[in-house]
């Protein structure tokens, strides 16, 4: 366990923020019972009255949890949750921050994952980087996404304001994804025209090109070589599943493309979009299901201005790159 407490006393003390006497609940499953421990160790270590909920494995992201560990999510300070699934998108994560929990959901986190990469962040930097791209995003009408594997996608964002998972999560309410470093925002359903290639990560296909049709803000088209059990997923979840959820940009210097969607979706230099539920952060569908798929060496233009050029972030000042250079 001592190889994992690094990460997680940075979870706990710099991304949380726990405090003496705070309730912390950390929910987990089988998979991630390791990380649940040393995240509940360095709980204790801070004087939080920490406790441990193992549940049976969910079936996908944004499966909604049995209501007794909702419940538990409702009544704490301070929740992390190293699951297998995402219980970000879910109607439980949303009333517990409405309660006023603070929590940070940990998708598919791997013990590799607490000891390098992303989650050894300078987090204090990541916070002001991410604000930045969001309050971007927030002012854009309309977004083009291309990327030099053929992606081509433009949608309005009119009216949308952006969210941000910066890793600094202290006040109630506030939540994220740890590893942390992204901007995101839910385009405005039904506007959403052209073709994304997925050429990093996506639920299933670490580094597999998945080309997906996006007409009327649906997608409409799913092609790549193995993609039958995302076509199988998306038919089960229902027509909602279909719908252009997101749009994401990467903000964590430290984040390694690995064929792991919660930390190839922080990588500095890269963007991804969603399918299906944009419920929990501005949108209008609620699909039961959130499926990200990674776009490399992207560029975004918001309202016909460059904010990304091939990877290379651009915030401001058009001669300032805070991305890896190409």
């Amino acid at each position: 366990m001592r190889e994992l407490l690094k990460g997680a006393r940075i979870a706990v003390k710099t991304c949380m923020g726990v405090r003496r006497g705070e309730s912390v609940l950390v929910v987990t499953d089988p998979p991630r019972l390791k990380i649940a421990e040393a995240l509940i160790k360095a709980a204790r270590a801070a004087g939080a009255e920490a406790t441990l909920i193992c549940m049976q494995t969910l079936s996908r992201h944004g499966e909604e949890p049995p209501e007794v560990v909702a419940s538990a999510m409702r009544a704490a300070d301070v929740v992390l949750a190293p699951t297998t699934y995402s219980l970000t998108h879910t109607q439980a994560r949303h009333q517990a921050c409405r309660a006023g929990a603070r929590i940070a959901t940990m998708p598919m986190i791997t013990e590799d994952m607490m000891q390098r990469g992303a989650m050894l962040a300078n987090y204090r930097e990541v916070d002001r980087w991410t604000k930045k791209v969001a309050a971007l995003l927030s002012r854009a009408s309309e977004v083009e996404v291309n990327s030099p594997a053929g992606t081509e996608l433009s949608f309005s964002l009119k009216g949308r304001e952006a969210y941000f998972d910066t890793g600094i999560f202290h006040r109630p309410g506030d939540f994220g994804n740890l590893p942390a470093g992204e901007a995101f925002i839910a385009p405005i359903e039904g506007t959403a025209e052209g073709r994304v290639v997925v050429g990093g990560s996506m639920v299933g296909f670490p580094r597999e090109t998945v080309e997906i049709i996006i007409k009327k803000g649906m997608a409409s088209k799913i092609s790549g070589a193995h993609v039958a059990k995302l076509r199988k997923l998306l038919k089960e979840v229902g027509p909602k599943a279909y719908n252009l959820a997101e749009l994401g940009v990467g903000t964590n210097p430290k984040a390694r493309l690995i064929g792991n969607i919660i930390e190839d979706e922080k990588v500095l230099g890269a963007c991804h979009i969603a399918l299906g539920d944009n419920s929990t952060f501005g949108g209008k569908v609620r699909a039961g299901v959130h499926i990200d798929g990674i776009i490399l060496r992207p560029t975004i233009k918001l309202d016909g201005k460059i904010i990304m050029k091939q990877g290379r972030l651009m915030v401001y000042n058009p001669r300032v790159f805070i991305g890896r250079k190409s």
